[in-house]
């Protein structure tokens, strides 16, 4: 662990603050807010700018929710994020995504053509941060244009989360029981 989470004496206003964007008053505390947003509070000021940007991605988003987490459970998994696929496993069977869908994830597999053209968008913004031609028109056959834009901010912006989670080193929540 590279950065611990804010110890709960540190807590402030301006933690407070940050995490408003995202969490009702009663769970912007250190015992339910999570190891995440307990170190992502370090910096104050980024965590709420980060939160505003992710709360649209969770909430106000155009992007079907199964389709959200179909799209982050790929980047969790390409980027070995555990604590991201951790969390998103269950949101994701909230979502629709069955186990069998889940574990196709991991291969890399689908059952239909847009699913394959999520985890095929993923991987390629993974790879070479552009998507190829063939996959945009698979994924224009199925998504408008805001859903377009929504799958490829989803995608960067959990592979950045990805990134920060990786290198601070920030670890799964106690009460996470799905393991890889």
């Amino acid at each position: 662990m590279r950065l611990a989470p804010l110890p709960e004496d540190q807590w402030d206003d301006a933690v407070d603050l940050a995490l408003s964007a995202m969490l009702p008053e009663e769970n912007r505390n250190p015992a339910v807010a999570g190891n995440l947003l307990a170190t992502m509070v370090r910096h104050p000021k980024l965590t709420r700018a980060f939160l505003r940007f992710n709360r649209h991605l969770l909430f106000t988003s155009s992007l079907p929710e199964r389709l959200r987490e179909l799209a982050v459970l790929r980047v969790a998994d390409r980027t070995h994020c555990e604590y991201e696929w951790q969390h998103h496993v269950e949101m994701g069977r909230e979502a629709g995504l069955s186990d069998e869908a889940i574990e196709g994830i991991r291969r890399g597999e689908a059952s239909d053509d847009l699913d394959r053209a999520v985890i095929a968008a993923v991987d390629e913004l993974q790879d070479d941060s552009v998507v190829s031609d063939a996959t945009w028109t698979s994924l224009s056959a199925h998504l408008d244009e805001r859903q377009l834009m929504d799958l490829v901010f989803t995608i960067g912006c959990y592979g950045s989360l990805a990134m920060a989670i990786n290198t601070f080193g920030v670890l799964p929540d106690h009460d996470s029981t799905e393991e890889r």
